[in-house]
């Protein structure tokens, strides 16, 4: 006898009621043989409140943080070894100043005014040079990428300016401009506009023309083509561009305050060389690093939620 025949037989349930007579086999119905046996439902996930989430998030996220943190005590490790024991293997840490004596600097200047303002002197500088060569770099860069005469006509003059370092243009730009800050300002400019246009226009040509000829075959305009499909693709290496002009434009910046400055952490150290104050010149030195590291940082983070499409793709990747 065949399963499904077996099947016609099964046991019927007595009833309730004791006194309904039933008998003891029964037939089952067709359709109910036929009928494929579904799977049970999968259990309700419990919805994760904010701790469970931060729990989690700290635990995807431990080990680098765990990496970058003893990466920095390592440093800080030998920095201490080299100038308590005043290390002398060519190069000399006789006159370093210990980590102590730069704590204790950085307790002193934080009571004073005076270094709190040049640190958001600097940062203002930053933000407002960034934030134009942004603007100008990425519209220009997606332009000069996307149409063949503006890039004949633009990226020539482009490529004569750009080799010359933004510290060169400092004599230059105190003639050029009426104030000493706009002055320092264009200098934090120039440094950051050439990363961002040169990625800008790398990632404008590398959009794939298949989602070009797709988007015009739908009927799409060449703004809403620029808006839709080119500046998402080339979102990755123009924030990569962000990234390396935001370096650059520090450099810039710090230079052009150690040269013609009157405020700011690059004049801020400046003037603790010419005193001859160890311990606050490796500070402007830290507090220029950190401050870089959070801009940086600060980028890469606008650019993971802006872009979230990468995330997915490399946890999507590094599954099995």
């Amino acid at each position: 006898m065949s399963t499904a025949t077996q099947r016609l037989f099964h046991e019927v349930p007595e009833h309730a009621d004791p006194g309904e007579a039933a008998p003891a086999r029964g037939l089952a119905r067709p359709e109910e043989i036929l009928r494929p046996t579904l799977p049970a439902p999968a259990p309700a996930t419990a919805i994760q409140g904010p701790p469970e989430r931060a729990w989690q998030l700290l635990r995807q996220h431990a080990p680098a943080y765990l990496m970058g943190t003893c990466s920095l005590l390592g440093i800080v490790l030998f920095w201490h070894l080299a100038t308590t024991y005043r290390l002398d293997f060519y190069i000399r840490f006789a006159n370093i100043p210990t980590p102590m004596e730069v704590l204790s600097k950085v307790v002193e200047v934080n009571g004073s005014p005076k270094f709190i303002k040049n640190v958001g002197m600097s940062l203002r500088r930053i933000f407002i040079g960034f934030a134009i060569a942004t603007v100008l770099g990425v519209a220009l860069g997606m332009l000069i990428g996307r149409y063949r005469l503006t890039r004949g006509f633009l990226f020539p003059a482009m490529e004569v300016f750009r080799p010359i370092p933004a510290i060169a243009w400092v004599p230059i730009s105190i003639m050029l401009w009426p104030d000493n800050e706009v002055s320092i300002v264009f200098i934090t400019f120039i440094g950051a506009f050439f990363p961002i246009l040169l990625n800008t226009i790398s990632g404008v040509q590398a959009v794939d023309g298949v989602l070009l000829r797709a988007s015009q075959c739908l009927g799409a305009r060449e703004r809403q083509i620029m808006w839709y499909v080119v500046l998402p693709g080339a979102a990755p290496q123009i924030f990569t561009g962000l990234a390396v002009g935001m370096g650059v434009a520090w450099v810039s910046l710090i230079a052009a305050e150690m040269i013609s400055g009157q405020f700011g952490i690059g004049y801020f150290t400046w003037e603790a060389y010419s005193l001859i104050s160890y311990p606050e010149i490796v500070l402007g030195m830290i507090t220029i690093g950190v401050l870089g590291l959070m801009c940086s940082g600060l980028i890469r983070f606008v650019g993971k939620s802006m872009m979230p499409w990468l995330g997915y793709g490399a946890r999507a990747g590094s599954n099995p």
